[in-house]
């Protein structure tokens, strides 16, 4: 493994946890050396997901920071939010790399992170330290960094939906309305009365209404953007399938854009990043069309009777949602390309 670095992934029962496992297994430059589970230690991986027999072979090891800067260069935490607020330090001074998949460094303000999270911030030393992972607008900062927040599903799919017409002024920040919707993996694998099959199938769902921990997220770097406080509508719902996020969202054009000046201002702003696509003409994106894949497809709607743009933006929220973004964060921050080891198409039908 020429040039290539040792990862090992805290958490890896969960979906998150899984998904890094299988996308890494193609990536040319990372070899998973530690797969790490605080309470199925010593068991095999593949009695947890018997997708993986014969593919992967590990047993699961006890979450040791010694042993895992032992054995690691980098570490994916994949973990319930509050784990990685106290863990992240260690493993930095342990001198290995950092990448959480959690909630828990996104929020640089702790007051926000614990009044939306309910449990206790990170310290502001650690908080200062990591750098917000939403790959195609801050990745510059990405580069040579040691401890990545890598943003969560939703305000992936809905940053990356607004921020070039936010950049540039074209909309209102302040007139801003999200309807988001979402698989249902993005509750994790515990299970719960709200994912159950006979709960979930042929029904949809708003949940957290207002009150979702991803609105300080969305409107942290919507605000950074910006350079002033910005407030939005964001409202989720869950829909009967596995996996996929759809953002719709609504605002107020300032001055005179066509459907066509939205399409090249996209185009323009993600030039040279593969992973979001632009669609043309109108049509607009599914998640069927980047299921499986590290993709972002936007496609716009300009209603000049109203003044209005509908931005749709959609992500497998497993993958450029939590594992895929992940993986290229740290190509990323290695100095990589950005995408080695995630161009795959999607997987359709």
């Amino acid at each position: 493994m020429s040039h290539g670095i040792r990862a090992a992934i805290i958490g890896a029962t969960g979906y998150g946890g899984a998904e890094l496992i299988r996308l890494l297994q193609a990536h040319p430059l990372v070899q998973v050396t530690s797969v790490i589970s605080t309470s199925n230690a010593g068991a095999p991986l593949a009695e947890h997901f018997p997708h993986l027999q014969e593919i992967v072979l590990d047993v699961l090891d006890v979450l040791d920071v010694d042993l895992i800067a032992g054995k690691a260069d980098v570490v994916f935490l994949a973990t319930p939010a509050g784990v990685s607020a106290e863990l992240s330090p260690k493993l930095l001074a342990a001198g290995l790399k950092v990448i959480d998949i959690s909630g828990d460094l996104r929020l640089k303000s702790s007051a926000d992170y614990e009044k939306w999270y309910k449990k206790p911030a990170a310290s502001e030393e650690t908080l200062a330290r990591s750098i917000y992972g939403l790959s195609e607008v801050f990745g510059d900062e990405v580069k040579g960094s040691d401890l990545i927040a890598n943003p969560g599903c939703y305000p992936t799919a809905t940053l990356l939906g607004l921020v070039p017409a936010v950049a540039a002024g074209w909309i209102d920040p302040s007139t801003i309305i999200i309807d988001a919707k979402s698989g249902v993996s993005g509750s994790g694998r515990g299970v719960s009365l709200g994912v159950h099959y006979s709960e979930v199938n042929e029904n949809l769902t708003a949940y957290k209404v207002n009150k979702h921990q991803h609105i300080p997220e969305i409107e942290q770097a919507l605000g950074r953007i910006v350079g002033k406080p910005v407030i939005t509508t964001f409202t989720t719902h869950l829909v009967p399938m596995t996996r996929g996020i759809m953002a719709t969202m609504y605002a107020s054009v300032n001055g005179e854009h066509a459907l066509e000046d939205f399409v090249e201002l996209y185009s323009q702003y993600y030039e040279g990043r593969k992973f979001v696509r632009i669609r043309k003409n109108g049509k607009l994106p599914s998640t069927k069309e980047v299921f499986g894949s590290n993709y972002c497809d936007i496609g716009f709607a300009v209603d000049e009777r109203t003044g209005r743009v509908t931005i749709v933006s959609v992500i497998d929220n497993v993958v450029k949602g939590a594992a895929g973004q992940a993986i290229q964060n740290l190509n990323i921050m290695q100095g990589w390309d950005e995408t080695t080891g995630l161009l795959f198409a999607p997987v359709y039908p």
